[in-house]
């Protein structure tokens, strides 16, 4: 029964099947370069935004009950690593994406919560929110989904939980920690309006992310179709040991959420590419990217991105061998 729901319901192979079947119909030959990476692309396009808007209707509904003011008194109420976890495990009902999230790490310390609590929840938010745990089920299976967000929240919390013992809350830029905080009382929302209000999430998010999800899914197609598996191998595979740290940091430069990197992840790892280098990649994508460091840079100061950025680098760079080192297990 679980492979079922793994392969046809999350994975969806029956459209891959079913797309076969229409090109092979109209004359392309999908077992070729070209037919192959067309059946790629629209097979992970398809697959992917009807995950995506089912999933972000989902958890905006869930989010509904937990508006910023709310989050704040829940967070407000717990201290210590219990502060630290809950603020992980918040950051999973929340954006897709760390430009997302920063906003609401800004109004969560500027309301006067721990500078470590705040930071468990930035480091959560993009890197293991729910829909990154369907998505991985649906292209890597169960297992790895499941480890990979275990160790994704250990990474928040143990993040956190370091940068609350440096004191660093100088860093913080002024207006910021300066700035008035009032608790307006939340309107309790009605069905009709959660649903209006997780309708309205599905598209401006899919506005936002379909151009990343077309970007990766081609580029997808491409290393799928057109790069020798010799090449990744050699590269990213058991042949190099710093695969990981090379996954690590070519993710930085970019900007995507998780869904815009699976297409690209799931082709290297059919090239021969390592689990941990992939999945590296796909978190160093979706928490150090270049233009989400540069908005958190007008929250923080120089000192304060560093320790992040290294935080983050380390614990991914040791996931990425951790996965590495029990692919046998997972895969």
């Amino acid at each position: 029964m679980w492979t079922f729901i793994q392969d046809q319901i999350l994975g969806m192979k029956w459209l891959n099947v079913l797309i076969g079947n229409l090109l092979n119909a109209l004359g392309l030959d999908i077992s070729g370069k070209s037919g192959g990476a067309i059946q790629f692309f629209l097979y992970d396009v398809i697959k992917i935004v009807v995950l995506l808007c089912t999933l972000i209707f989902i958890i905006s509904y869930i989010q509904s009950y937990f508006p910023p003011e709310r989050t704040k008194k829940i967070l407000g109420r717990f201290h210590g690593i219990g502060a630290n976890i809950i603020a992980a495990l918040l950051g999973t009902v929340t954006p897709f994406c760390s430009c997302s999230s920063i906003p609401l790490f800004m109004g969560f310390t500027s309301a006067g919560l721990p500078l470590g609590v705040t930071f468990s929840f930035l480091i959560s938010s993009p890197m293991v929110d729910l829909g990154s745990l369907v998505l991985l089920m649906s292209t890597f299976g169960i297992k790895v989904a499941i480890v990979y967000v275990i160790l994704g929240l250990m990474i928040a919390v143990a993040g956190g939980t370091l940068i609350e013992k440096l004191h660093l809350e100088n860093q913080v830029e002024e207006f910021i920690r300066n700035a008035k905080q009032i608790d307006i009382p939340q309107e309790e929302l009605t069905k009709k309006d959660r649903i209006k209000y997780a309708a309205e999430q599905v598209v401006g998010t899919l506005k936002k992310v379909l151009p990343y999800i077309l970007a990766g899914v081609s580029i997808g197609a491409f290393i799928h179709n057109w790069i020798p598996k010799d090449f990744i191998v050699k590269f990213l595979g058991n042949g190099n040991p710093f695969g990981v740290i090379i996954a690590t940091i070519a993710g930085v430069p970019m900007y995507a959420d998780i869904f815009g990197c699976i297409p690209i992840a799931e082709a290297l790892l059919v090239k021969g590419a390592k689990l941990g280098v992939v999945l590296s990649f796909m978190m160093g994508v979706t928490t150090l990217s270049l233009p989400s460091m540069i908005m958190l840079k007008k929250a923080i100061k120089p000192k304060l991105i560093g320790v992040f950025i290294a935080i983050c680098t380390v614990g991914i760079i040791l996931v990425g061998y951790f996965f590495n080192a029990i692919q046998y297990l997972l895969l």
